[in-house]
């Protein structure tokens, strides 16, 4: 090792531009690596903290499916799942859309005919649910005001839809701003926007007034910026779904009691309901693993094209180190030195070059994908706090210096046949 040592130390700046690169390149792959395996864990995280066991969605729908069919009597669902399976705790029907919505200083301003220039409702995400009926479900948190005030679903006046409304909405922080309104406050809600500023006074003289009992915070299970929540039957009521024939929903969320007898739940309840499939919280995760390896796939690819040119490079400077020092290694062959020991030599340098460029390669993988970590987590709102799209764990860094040694090793077998195979007499005599 110390004649390795020997030749890095007398040619430095090769040397540095070759550990470099080899850090650049293991690098790039420990990062793509970290981001799939951080990906990977969060979203097993995140599911088994849901308390979402199984979803129900219409007939035939995959988890793959673009877009998902509407569930006819959803509220019925919510007490026939759990009498036909007793092992399900809740079944939570969830409506999920996306309306407009308007605040007051936009209808001052449609009441005065004096609409200032760039204003107009906002579309956002919103979710139908029965908000007392979400037992073992991940909801989420209200940071202020009361929240919904009623039990059950008062509209829904067990399914004559002639009950009272309550005209109470949830917003998170995000959509809040966005409205510049606080708990108390009046939006108005609508299935679609206005076709121009001039319809806009006939536009709120049509919405539905909704008054802000809550503030929310950011909610991972509905992947929105903006986010609203309804009781389901006044959020149906808006998209002209609230009557005993249009009592739909989007997906059913079900909390089990032993979530370990899941597929046999899913087969209890899509025999008793023929007319929902039933996905389970591993067929989730399976989908997510398919994602996850497809990027893996590509991030592969990237990668090997990057060690195969860091290991080309390398191999180039450790064949010009032994150009340099060919009158060196062949006097260790006169005095005794076998070829395979003038070999290891050439190959102790290729590995101690790669060692080198873990050194330098670890330090920017951990940098670079922190940095990552942070723009996406920024980019993307609503994940929970310790949500990572990174994770640092040993089969990552085993992974990296793998990959170093692998370089080096790969590096050093043209060089080392070429060491072992110089005429030692012509070497010795030349000038």
């Amino acid at each position: 090792m110390y004649y390795a040592l020997d030749a890095i130390r007398r040619r430095p700046g090769r040397s540095a531009i070759t550990a470099l690169g080899i850090g650049l390149a293991v690098g790039l792959v420990v990062i793509l690596l970290a981001v799939s395996a951080g990906i990977q864990t969060s979203a097993t995280t995140l599911a088994d903290a849901s308390g979402v066991d199984l979803i129900a969605a219409s007939a035939n729908t995959t988890i793959t499916t673009g877009s998902v069919p509407p569930i006819a009597h959803a509220h019925e669902l919510a007490s026939s799942v759990p009498a036909a399976d007793p092992n399900v705790v809740v079944a939570s029907p969830w409506l999920v859309s996306e309306p407009v919505f308007g605040n007051a200083s936009l209808w001052a301003a449609a009441n005065a005919s004096h609409v200032p220039r760039g204003w107009s409702p906002t579309g956002a995400g919103a979710v139908g649910w029965i908000p007392s009926d979400n037992t073992g479900i991940q909801i989420p948190t209200i940071s202020n005001g009361t929240g919904f005030t009623f039990p059950g679903d008062p509209h829904y006046a067990n399914g004559s839809f002639d009950g009272p409304f309550t005209h109470e909405i949830v917003l998170d922080q995000g959509l809040a701003a966005v409205l510049g309104v606080g708990v108390g406050d009046l939006v108005w809600v609508a299935a679609a926007g206005p076709v121009g500023p001039s319809a806009l006074a006939g536009w709120y003289a049509n919405a539905t007034a909704f008054r802000v009992v809550g503030i929310s915070g950011p909610f991972f299970l509905i992947p929105s910026a903006l986010l609203s929540f309804f009781y389901l039957s006044e959020l149906q009521s808006i998209f002209g779904e609230g009557s005993p024939s249009t009592d739909y929903a989007s997906i059913l969320l079900i909390h089990l009691t032993d979530p370990t007898t899941a597929s046999t739940d899913q087969v209890t309840i899509e025999a008793a309901f023929p007319t929902l499939t039933v996905i389970t919280l591993a067929e989730v995760l399976g989908a997510v693993q398919q994602v996850v390896n497809l990027y893996r796939t590509f991030g592969t690819l990237i990668g090997i094209i990057g060690i195969v040119v860091a290991a080309l490079f390398a191999t180039t400077v450790l064949q010009m180190s032994v150009d340099d020092r060919s009158r060196e290694l062949a006097l260790l062959r006169a005095v005794g030195y076998t070829r395979a020991r003038v070999g290891s030599l050439v190959g102790q340098e290729g590995v101690l070059l790669s060692l080198l460029g873990l050194g330098v390669g670890l330090p920017i993988a951990y940098v670079g994908a922190h940095a990552l970590n942070s723009y996406l987590l920024g980019l993307i709102p609503g994940l929970p706090v310790g949500f990572s799209f990174v994770s640092f764990d040993l089969a990552v860094i085993f992974s990296g210096v793998a990959l170093v040694l692998a370089i080096g090793l790969l590096a050093s077998i043209l060089p080392a046949a070429r060491a072992m195979t110089l005429p030692v007499a012509e070497e010795l005599r030349a000038p």
